[in-house]
């Protein structure tokens, strides 16, 4: 087996490169936060040998968590979980026939034993599942726990600011 990207806490997988729009902004996170990550495209019904090989083998590599994007019948994230002891966090990538709900109902339905953690569709779930990869990581790790917690400081800062903003732009009182 090929050593890729030793060092890799995080592994974002993909069934397709048409998935690579979406999977960017788990990837940016993930960056901000520098923490080591590795890409790749493994698809659970055109490759099932090497997606089976890969989830086995991740551990041993140094992997903590896998993220992975998938659409239509969305078997990568639960191909992988079943694999795997590691946790998994699936992110449904909408489709063009059905709009994303065929992969949000494959991944969120895994049976008893096989758990992935489900994220939202698209953009959304992509940064979700990074920002969760993150906690998951934290817990093991007081530095990056601050950022985390310094992260969500910033959004809540951010959410205060433009409330203020909105409500000296917009908000009106009657004098009657």
């Amino acid at each position: 087996m090929e050593k890729r990207n030793k060092g890799a806490l995080v592994s974002v997988v993909m069934g397709s490169d048409s998935d690579l729009e979406i999977v960017e902004d788990a990837l940016e996170i993930l960056k901000d936060f520098k923490i080591p990550y590795e890409v790749r495209i493994i698809s659970a019904h055109r490759s099932p040998d090497e997606a089976i090989e890969f989830a086995k083998r991740a551990k041993e590599r140094g992997v903590k968590v896998i993220i992975a994007a998938a659409g239509g019948a969305a078997h990568l994230p639960g191909v992988i979980a079943a694999n795997t002891e590691l946790p998994v966090i699936g992110i449904p990538v909408e489709t063009e026939a059905l709009k994303g709900m065929d992969s949000l109902l494959s991944i969120v339905q895994m049976p008893a034993g096989v758990p992935v953690g489900t994220m939202a569709l698209g953009k959304a779930g992509a940064k979700n599942s990074a920002l969760y990869a993150l906690r998951i990581l934290a817990l093991e790790d007081k530095e990056l726990n601050s950022q985390v917690i310094k992260y969500k400081e910033k959004m809540r800062k951010m959410v205060k600011d433009k409330d203020r903003e909105v409500s000296r732009k917009y908000s009106f009182y009657s004098h009657e």
